[in-house]
């Protein structure tokens, strides 16, 4: 075939393509919808809240310290109000929006989470430091803050986890996927995270939505915690919003390449091997290893089986956490 496209029928074929979607998906609702959040106007919102947390290092080249402060309040006093435009057509966009006042909704997200920022900062602080602390590699905290790919994740999810729980997904879910194709570390923003997180490397680090992670806990890359299984409704769709991910507490260690996957708890104190794949809950204060794994007491080690096992057999020793 040769010559020119005919334009005019791509583009009634296209249109007939939409309204199919709209008809499966939507049921028409995108007719009069003033618009839907955009990727590149949230990029550029973040790059402002991102210089307000951190104003000297983040921030733009003309910031000292005898203005951050003015700064800082130009920059939010900015940046909020575009990000309240995009909850907004978030709200708006959501069928469930026009049964209440969608700017009196958004100026309320908006502004719980401006009021949240400060303690943002003091996480991010402390995701920094336990960075730092972590690894013998870091010259400074300033490295961390600027180089490491963890840290510039958890900047991303440690907003877009707050717009989550405030109630705008869609928005917090773009923030995610920007940190993701930045860095290759992909943590949806309903996972819970606690303080002092630290993904050292991170590419290939993957963190479902539900799960929930506890305070001083480390990570290297490729760790997934993920689902084991995916119910699904008598029409075949999968049943949304159920528990399904791991529960990792505190002062936990896992190390590159495992695979942790669902409602299992990793106890306080374990460490996990690289490459080990789990599918059952594991003890506190376990030591699981790749080729062989044990169970690590005071004074003792007591050997359990292969990695593929030793879950399983923890458990049906009755010691699951």
């Amino acid at each position: 075939m040769t010559g020119a496209p005919n334009l005019a029928a791509v583009a009634d074929g296209l249109g007939a393509a939409r309204d199919d979607w709209r008809a499966r998906h939507r049921n028409g609702a995108d007719q009069g919808v003033e618009g839907f959040p955009s990727r590149r106007r949230i990029e550029g919102i973040l790059a402002d809240l991102k210089g307000a947390l951190f104003p000297l290092r983040l921030g733009p080249d003309t910031v000292r310290p005898d203005n951050e402060r003015a700064y800082v309040m130009e920059t939010l006093g900015r940046a909020l109000p575009q990000l309240g435009a995009e909850v907004r057509l978030e709200l708006a966009y959501r069928d469930e929006a026009a049964a209440g006042d969608v700017n009196a909704r958004a100026a309320s997200i908006v502004a719980a989470f401006g009021n949240d920022l400060p303690n943002i900062r003091r996480l991010l602080d402390g995701d920094v430091e336990a960075a730092f602390a972590g690894d013998p590699a870091a010259g400074s905290v300033d490295e961390v803050l600027l180089c490491y790919p963890g840290v510039r994740a958890m900047i991303h999810h440690r907003i877009a986890h707050r717009l989550y729980r405030l109630g705008v997904p869609l928005v917090a879910r773009i923030i995610a996927e920007l940190a993701h194709s930045a860095t290759g570390i992909d943590i949806h923003p309903g996972a819970a995270i606690g303080e002092r997180f630290f993904i050292d490397h991170g590419t290939g680090v993957v963190i479902g939505e539900t799960a929930v992670i506890g305070s001083h806990v480390r990570l290297y890359q490729a760790v997934t915690l993920g689902a084991r299984s995916f119910p699904a409704q008598e029409d075949g769709s999968l049943v949304k919003g159920l528990p399904r991910h791991p529960i990792v507490e505190d002062h936990v260690v896992i190390y590159a390449g495992a695979t942790v996957l669902g409602r299992v708890t990793i106890g306080a104190g374990a460490v996990i091997g690289g490459s080990v794949w789990l599918t059952e809950s594991v003890p506190p204060g376990a030591v699981i290893h790749q080729a062989f794994a044990e169970r690590e007491t005071v004074g003792s080690a007591v050997p359990i089986g292969h990695v593929t096992e030793a879950a399983r057999v923890v458990a049906n020793h009755g010691e699951t956490a």
